[in-house]
């Protein structure tokens, strides 16, 4: 059996009763920390609160050389991930795996940003169309790429009036993306494409979803990008347009401009 078990969303103590029940009984437990990370914690904290050694797999021991699956033939395999166990698409490749291997498998989920942004913004979560992620740009000979498959999936949700939930880049060398970094980036790619998609532009960012302190703040993305969101981790929304309730709960909880409520 290979069971996956969602983490939660800051610190060891999210994991569900039933997840940390899971890790109790489980014969062997594998992690990984770099599609997502549990910034009020350490794995030393974790062993200690799960009362089990834990194993940190790679990125190549997940997604190209995953051969500690086989393990799961004979033995109860679980595998840790921040944030809920099946929201990044590597997770759904493991399970296939698994699967291919003749390994029975089953998930325990936890609390996910996807829905935590909800909560925190009150935006509402069937207005979310498809997200995005902004990575760090990247240099090819003496030019520094940007991507903007961001840009174009904001603007596909505009369009169809849905709000953007923009996943921020987790690099081994170079950090944890903040928002400032996300909407400097957003506004350069307005600039290069000049087609109006993020002029004047409502932005909502949160920090630090699921600790006792988060920060979440909504301005213009002109403006936004110059607020202090704190440590990481990061994340940013675009919304679309507003429901009288999404404007008032900005404003009220989030700091918006005043003047969105029309």
């Amino acid at each position: 059996m290979l069971t996956f078990i969602g983490l939660g969303l800051y610190d060891e103590k999210d994991i569900t009763v039933k997840g940390l029940e899971a890790v109790k009984k489980a014969d062997i437990i594998y992690a990984e920390f770099y599609t997502s990370n549990l910034m009020g914690t350490n794995l030393e904290k974790i062993e200690k609160f799960y009362g089990r050694k834990v194993n940190v797999l790679t990125r190549e021991d997940v997604e190209h050389n995953p051969s500690w699956l086989t393990e799961a033939i004979g033995k109860n395999v679980v595998f840790l991930t921040g944030g809920d166990a099946m929201v990044a698409t590597t997770h759904i490749d493991l399970r296939l795996r698994a699967k291919d291997l003749g390994i029975a498998t089953s998930i325990i989920h936890a609390p996910s940003i996807s829905s935590s942004v909800c909560g925190l913004t009150g935006l509402q979560n069937y207005r979310f169309g498809k997200s995005t992620t902004i990575p760090f740009p990247y240099s090819r000979g003496e030019k520094t790429i940007i991507s903007e498959a961001p840009y174009d999936t904001i603007k596909m949700n505009r369009k169809n009036d849905l709000h953007s939930l923009v996943f921020l880049d987790i690099n081994m060398e170079k950090g944890f993306m903040d928002i400032r970094k996300a909407a400097s980036l957003l506004l350069e790619m307005e600039g290069k494409r000049g087609e109006g998609v993020l002029v004047n532009t409502l932005a909502v960012g949160v920090s630090r979803a699921g600790s006792d302190s988060p920060t979440v703040h909504a301005d213009y993305l002109e403006k936004i990008k110059d607020f202090d969101f704190g440590a990481p981790l990061h994340i940013l929304i675009i919304p679309a347009s507003l429901h009288f309730i999404e404007a008032e709960a900005l404003v009220k909880f989030c700091g918006a401009p005043q003047e969105i409520i029309k």
